[in-house]
């Protein structure tokens, strides 16, 4: 099982069964309201009948087309919404099945883009600290995940690494943006461009909001000063969208919540509202046309997946978008985000938070570590949370609370409170067995 304690979960399985709305429900008919969103994914809710029924459809009609030399009207189409609701600009698309391929794939696209104007030598890559960008190879080695890292550090690509955007000392319980620290990204002109120079950069690779890591909100001016940056010297710029895309942070991307636009679009996770794997790189058009040269007859990105553009997730995705429309998911979201922001703020006086971050519908609330085990309380917090009746997830010692954005104020305010009884449950942890 993926980022799971295989051992600890076969002695203890937590299954679930089937799911609805903001719910699952496990094997014993226990009702667990999903605080992840699945895992950042289920915007609508589970099991949304228009997306359930487009792909329905789909199946009845083409289950599979490879998009290698031949294609069908579904990826067309679904390129064509998305351009129609990206930034101005980033309408060319590739499609992937998730976000690490799509993270993969955005860096493939910077080195073949240089090669094709004559730059080459560029393939290093600037990511962050405490970043995830998903399991590939590329991903990881612009990622700034330690553990990560470590355990495949021997055959990473070339990078190097902003510091993270979070301050403890200054963030502690901040709310939404912080006023400052739009400084730290001018590491990226004193330290990285001056060792390296800029001549060997591909692309600086970021999160808008640094999801995966415990919800890490960029300071205000943060993000427009990294892309000033990236204008000053050449750079291309790229924003893993994965988790804050379709609406999470109140838009359909962070980049029209923060007012910033990227030169490339990591997305994947909400486009299907998880029906079905699906990821992709929005990119700007004068990228893709750079690359439209050579010989007529030969692939000009020699690049793709078996699945790529898959019919029933492009069906999927296509009735999402709608989903979003019509139901005004990213109003919605943003409607709910404050009663959200109070309601995890007010678990700032149980034992042993430590830091509270949020911003949209995505918050971290942060554990002072068990003494000498780091992420041991996280751990017991997230299996304590789920026999409460709420999912989340805990990277390291924070606990993760992202619902989905149908949710209602009574059901966010169910979540909290069940993450609060976990917390006080875990406050005295016995001894780490030998």
């Amino acid at each position: 099982m993926p980022f799971t304690p295989n051992r600890q979960f076969k002695a203890q399985p937590r299954l679930v069964v089937s799911a609805e709305g903001v719910s699952y429900r496990t094997a014993d008919g226990r009702e667990v309201l999903d605080g992840t969103s699945g895992l950042w994914c289920v915007g609508a809710g589970h099991r949304h009948p228009r997306i359930a029924e487009a792909m329905k459809r789909q199946i009845d009609t083409l289950d599979f087309a490879s998009n290698f030399q031949v294609g069908h009207p579904g990826a067309f189409a679904l390129a064509e919404r998305l351009a129609s609701v990206a930034p101005p600009g980033l309408d060319r698309v590739f499609l992937t099945n998730s976000g690490s391929e799509a993270c993969d794939t955005a860096m493939k696209i910077a080195l073949a883009y240089w090669r094709a104007r004559g730059e080459g030598q560029r393939n290093l890559f600037v990511g962050r600290e405490r970043g995830f960008h998903g399991v590939g190879f590329g991903g990881i080695s612009v990622g700034g995940m330690t553990n990560n890292r470590r355990a495949f550090g021997t055959s990473l690509l070339r990078s190097d690494h902003l510091r993270s955007t979070w301050d403890p000392a200054t963030q502690a319980f901040v709310r939404g943006q912080p006023e400052s620290g739009a400084e730290m990204a001018d590491e990226l002109e004193t330290r990285i461009v001056p060792l390296h120079d800029a001549s060997s950069i591909a692309a600086v690779v970021v999160e808008p909001m640094a999801g995966s890591t415990g919800v890490l909100v960029p300071p205000l001016g943060y993000l427009q000063r990294l892309r000033e940056i990236c204008d000053r010297h050449g750079l291309l710029l790229v924003f893993d969208e994965v988790i804050t895309g379709f609406g999470r942070l109140g838009a359909m991307f962070a980049t029209q919540a923060f007012g910033v636009v990227p030169d490339m679009i990591v997305f994947a996770k909400t486009v299907t509202n998880g029906a079905a794997p699906m990821g992709g790189v929005l990119v700007r058009r004068e990228i893709h046309d750079t690359l439209m040269q050579g010989p007529p007859h030969l692939s000009e990105l020699m690049h793709g997946y078996t699945c790529s553009g898959h019919p029933l997730a492009s069906a999927a995705a296509l009735a999402m978008l709608d989903v979003i429309e019509t139901e005004a998911l990213c109003e919605r979201a943003a409607a709910l985000a404050p009663h959200f922001e109070n309601a995890v703020h007010s678990l700032a006086d149980a034992p042993g938070v430590v830091a509270i971050r949020n911003i949209g519908l995505a918050a971290g609330i942060e554990l002072a570590p068990a003494p000498g085990a780091p992420g041991r309380r996280g751990a017991a917090a997230q299996a304590a949370a789920f026999d409460h009746g709420v999912l989340t997830r805990a990277p390291g010692d924070t606990l993760v609370l992202a619902p989905p954005f149908v949710s209602t104020p009574a059901q966010v305010d169910r979540m909290v409170e069940a993450l609060r009884a976990a917390i006080v449950a875990t406050a005295s942890l016995p001894e780490t067995p030998s």
